[in-house]
């Protein structure tokens, strides 16, 4: 369980507000706006109405006594860039800020932020694959151009091993799973498994080389 401080309670804020909740989390909110406040009063431990970019508002709350803080103000750079300056002035563990350009990461991370997250540039590249790639049902990016595909099996792997195939080799992808019945086999993958019909797999790879190795 971790302690989080998060900070702008938009349409981003909130699902994260409720994902943290979800995982188990104590979380402080933080917001200008009452009425987003109180929405969300019943999923997070402790929510206050202020101004992130006052020193003494942050102050007061005793940030640095939290593992993460969260800036997801997403309408208003100037205000993101200052709390997260801020926030690392009064001594913050970590600080996480939302971004949706380049240059507002690079100045995020000049300036306190030790991530920076893109949730709108995220989604649309995970869209963009997901939903023009008719064998990929899942894809979750990692950085540094890799990323982890659910594909589905092709048919000429059905009975075939991972030796046999030699997809690390051939084309730099690792199978990390198989997906059979809705549900991930998590256990050790051997050059002696054996690929099932009508199932899928979850590789790891660049998307080039997935295209490659799947024909994509």
């Amino acid at each position: 369980m971790k302690t989080v401080l998060l900070i702008g309670l938009g349409r981003f804020g909130r699902h994260a507000a409720l994902k943290l909740n979800e995982l188990g989390h104590q979380v402080m909110a933080i917001d200008k706006d009452e009425e987003r406040v109180n929405d969300v009063m019943p999923y997070v431990t402790n929510a206050q109405i202020g101004d992130s970019t006052s020193e003494e508002f942050l102050e007061s709350l005793g940030v640095r006594n939290f593992d993460v803080c969260i800036v997801t103000i997403g309408d208003n750079f100037q205000s993101s860039l200052e709390t997260a300056s801020l926030l690392k002035d009064l001594g913050a563990k970590r600080v996480v800020a939302r971004a949706a350009r380049d240059i507002q990461a690079k100045f995020l991370l000049r300036n306190g932020a030790d991530n920076v997250v893109y949730p709108e540039k995220e989604m649309a590249i995970r869209t963009a694959i997901r939903y023009t790639s008719d064998h990929i049902s899942d894809y979750v990016a990692l950085g540094d151009d890799y990323a982890l595909f659910e594909v589905e099996v092709p048919e000429s792997w059905v009975g075939k091993t991972i030796a046999q195939l030699d997809v690390r080799n051939r084309f730099h992808v690792t199978i990390m799973a198989i997906k059979q019945h809705g549900k991930f086999t998590m256990t050790v993958i051997k050059s002696d498994t054996r690929f099932p019909a009508d199932s899928t797999i979850l590789a790891l790879g660049t998307y080039r080389d997935v295209q490659r190795c799947f024909h994509i």
